[in-house]
């Protein structure tokens, strides 16, 4: 049977969750796109498809993995984000992870990434997509960083979101006395830092503390840090965008690991 009206339930709850308040009520996000979708696996509710979509899919892949609802295209069209929709939809559980549970399950030597009011969407997405890459173990997001499961953040992850732990609202103090308790040392991104990422013992366990793109690092954040860490620009910037500060600083620890 294919989904027709507005008013249908299944309907009705893919629309609810693009507000961030009725994901945190749900416990739920949507993922969109077949590239995307194809990267889910037992935390999917179910996967929404629409008719021309099914028409030339492998729907037997996705009947595998969740029930599998389908809707008529205009219909279909009025419940995603994208500007040009491929069709295909998961509503997805969000998994539900603390910070002890991450960092006391992380293989050693451990190597962490905190995100303190990070507010853009694309540079939060882009930070989780190379922490994936990097084998980063738990990204940690405080108050006041934008929703992971907002849907420009989850675009920008490329599926990445699947494959590192995220643990939001922490608290920074916490955090970093958590990761240190456990003999992480916790290195600060800051434009005071009196060395570089290449001179930190960065085959023991670390973390990298990201601030706000706007004003970096609070200073009492910093503090509670090991160490300042900057890295070296002899050109004319005055300073890095967030999420590319961060790619240099994981890609570091990777650098020394290999």
């Amino acid at each position: 049977m294919v989904i027709e009206s507005s008013q249908n339930k299944i309907i009705k709850l893919v629309k609810a969750l693009q507000t961030k308040k009725e994901r945190e009520k749900q416990g739920l996000f949507v993922a969109e796109g077949a590239r995307f979708v194809s990267e889910v696996a037992e935390e999917c509710q179910f996967f929404l498809l629409s008719e021309s979509f099914a028409a030339t899919a492998d729907v037997a892949q996705y009947e595998k993995k969740a029930p599998v609802y389908l809707a008529k295209d205009a219909l279909f069209d009025t419940v995603t984000e994208t500007e040009h929709t491929q069709g295909v939809l998961a509503v997805v559980k969000q998994p539900k992870v603390s910070l002890e549970e991450v960092i006391g399950q992380a293989a050693q030597p451990g190597f962490f990434v905190l995100a303190e009011a990070m507010q853009d969407p694309g540079n939060l997405g882009t930070l989780i997509r190379t922490a994936a890459a990097c084998g980063v173990q738990g990204v940690f997001l405080t108050k006041g960083t934008v929703d992971v499961y907002n849907p420009k953040v989850l675009r920008s992850t490329m599926g990445a979101i699947f494959h590192v732990p995220v643990v939001q609202h922490v608290s920074a103090k916490e955090a970093i006395s958590l990761l240190q308790q456990a003999g992480i040392a916790v290195y600060a991104a800051h434009l005071k830092g009196e060395g570089f990422p290449y001179d930190l013992p960065l085959q023991k366990g670390c973390c990298f503390a990201i601030g706000n793109e706007a004003n970096g690092l609070q200073e009492e954040t910093a503090a509670l840090c090991n160490a300042l860490v900057k890295i070296p620009m002899p050109g004319q910037a005055e300073s890095l965008n967030a999420s590319v500060a961060a790619a240099v600083l994981m890609y570091e620890v990777v650098r020394q690991r290999i």
